[in-house]
């Protein structure tokens, strides 16, 4: 049964809050409020999680699960050859809407889906992911929506596709965006706009000169 706690009562959010860590821990799925839209997540290295976060999703392993994290330190153990231009971007827009596609270090258990060697990282702007991110450590979190939907604005928005597959929403109130975050690949020679969502190209650019699309 699911179960959904308003974050804007004191008592509610540190109940929801514990109970959410505990559900990521056990391998099964939450919602969660972010700066830009609510998100589905499960630990980053339970398997099982990111088996259940894909199926609820209905879509396939070709589209990897991103994960978030609670602050920049954490990509030290996660990422390897991370430029100097990467941590430019982290110090300018973390956290935030920008979500960056890095090479993982090669001995992380964890399996995201079909990354081939790579994962997107973001450091959301919101109190609550943060609080919970803190707690657990790396969580998969994709975009609350099915296959073809729009993502959730809301909790409600996102219980009414999941119902009982989540096991655990945070209630944040509307979200102040409804637009995704912008993703930038750091794999190759230069910066690469993969997508442009909350931060546009232009600003980016202002921190990466040598940003591509």
């Amino acid at each position: 049964m699911s179960r959904r706690y308003d974050c804007a009562d004191p008592d509610q959010r540190a109940t929801g809050l514990r109970e959410a860590g505990a559900t990521v821990r056990r391998g099964d799925l939450i919602v969660l409020p972010t700066d830009t839209v609510y998100g589905i997540g499960a630990d980053a290295f339970s398997s099982s999680g990111i088996e259940a976060l894909i199926a609820a999703k209905g879509r396939g392993r070709d589209m990897p699960v991103p994960v978030m994290v609670g602050a920049p330190s954490t990509l030290h153990g996660l990422v390897s050859r991370f430029s100097e231009k990467g941590w430019d971007l982290v110090d300018a827009f973390w956290p935030g809407a920008l979500t960056i596609v890095a090479r993982h270090q090669p001995s992380l258990q964890w399996d995201l889906g079909d990354a081939r060697g790579t994962v997107a990282l973001r450091m959301p702007l919101h109190p609550v992911a943060i609080e919970l991110l803190t707690a657990t450590g790396p969580l998969g979190v994709s975009s609350a929506n099915k296959s073809g939907h729009a993502p959730a604005t809301t909790a409600s928005e996102a219980q009414d596709q999941f119902g009982t597959l989540v096991e655990i929403y945070l209630d944040g109130g509307q979200t102040v965006d409804s637009v995704p975050s912008t993703i930038v690949d750091l794999t190759g020679d230069a910066p690469r706009l993969l997508r442009e969502g909350a931060l546009t190209f232009d600003e980016i650019a202002k921190v990466a000169s040598n940003l591509t699309r």
